[in-house]
């Protein structure tokens, strides 16, 4: 039996849309699906699944299915089989049957008080105005990625953590943005990003 899904951009929700953790759905219920982690907003308590069938799409993954397994979240790139049920917005996993964090990217440590991290939201005073920038490429995995300075072409380091104060939850090669950057140790560096008007 195939289900139809319909195509959703979860990573737009807003802040006012959390998820319901699953409720009144029978496990016996849900289709066995397979996929790999996206993304998991800790503090929010859920995150998507990208199945391994591109017809199925986004699969949305609560923080609630996890508790089974000892965990309330999960790092990127976590190999996941679940059990999902349709819901109004799409998939929604009602089980977790199996956990593969093989090709798991945990998230970077927080910053040491020796400095080895620069904070990007402590240099914004130091930052020039917004100005033109090209995304050159990112991965979601590492945590980073480059944007393109229209003015001179120069590469500039971007942080998730970056992208995410600004709602950004996903940028893709040439999306057209606009930084705000400051000359970092290794290059320039943009500590403040936003959509191009």
């Amino acid at each position: 039996m195939r289900i139809e899904t319909q195509s959703v951009n979860w990573d737009r929700l807003e802040e006012a849309t959390v998820p319901d953790a699953p409720d009144g759905d029978s496990v016996s219920d849900g289709l066995l699906y397979a996929g790999t982690l996206k993304w998991f907003d800790v503090t929010r308590g859920f995150g998507f699944v990208v199945g391994d069938d591109p017809s199925v799409g986004d699969i949305l993954i609560h923080f609630s299915v996890l508790q089974p397994h000892g965990r309330r979240s999960l790092p990127e790139g976590a190999r996941i089989e679940c059990r999902a049920v349709v819901r109004d917005r799409g998939l929604q996993a009602v089980e977790i049957v199996s956990i593969d964090l093989t090709n798991a990217v945990e998230p970077l440590p927080r910053a040491r008080s020796s400095g080895d991290r620069i904070d990007p939201v402590a240099l914004i005073e130091a930052a020039g105005p917004f100005e033109a920038v090209t995304v050159k490429w990112f991965n979601r995995l590492k945590g980073y990625g480059f944007l393109v300075r229209d003015a001179d072409s120069a590469d500039i380091f971007v942080h998730m953590e970056t992208l995410r104060r600004a709602g950004l939850i996903e940028v893709d090669p040439d999306q057209r943005l606009r930084a705000r950057i400051v000359a970092g140790r290794k290059g320039p560096l943009a500590v403040a990003v936003e959509e191009e008007a």
